[in-house]
């Protein structure tokens, strides 16, 4: 079932780049930005997340952190982010608990039929731990819109 608005967000405990493990009920008191992203080191998935990168300023201003979700490891995503220079974490969904929780788990992805890919999809937590923004896009060439997503922040 997919998440709603209004409702509270599944906790997730996954392993970022630096070997931390984060805890999304942890989080409570700063708004947070969930980005679910097929694979790393794909055109799209960097646009998006340099789209982040260099707009993170807005993000810092409504009091919210920021994670990007792969099912990559956290190695192949912790070189990545150093080749993008990405200044917010990723976190490795490696054993898809957060994408099945979410429920933003491709079947069969579209492209060479891989099996266990996340969806491409953006969510806004708030300080509270509940979802006030919800997207999943409808292909995996889709972008979030941002601009959404930023309205929702700074509504919060």
């Amino acid at each position: 079932m997919s998440i709603q608005t209004g409702t509270v967000a599944p906790d997730f405990s996954l392993f970022d780049t630096d070997k931390n493990k984060v805890t999304l009920s942890e989080q409570k008191g700063k708004n947070v930005v969930v980005l679910f992203f097929p694979l790393a080191f794909t055109g799209v998935c960097t646009a998006e997340l340099c789209n982040v990168r260099d707009n993170i300023t807005l993000y810092n201003n409504t009091n919210a952190v920021v994670f990007g979700v792969s099912v990559d490891s956290l190695f192949s995503l912790g070189k990545f982010r150093e080749e993008q220079k990405l200044n917010f974490q990723l976190l490795s969904d490696f054993n898809k608990d957060a994408a099945k929780a979410f429920d933003v788990l491709y079947d069969t992805f579209p492209a060479f039929e891989m099996q266990g890919v996340s969806k491409r999809a953006a969510f806004v937590i708030d300080a509270e731990g509940v979802v006030r923004y919800a997207e999943v896009c409808p292909t995996p060439g889709d972008l979030p819109n941002f601009e959404a997503i930023q309205q929702t922040l700074n509504s919060l």
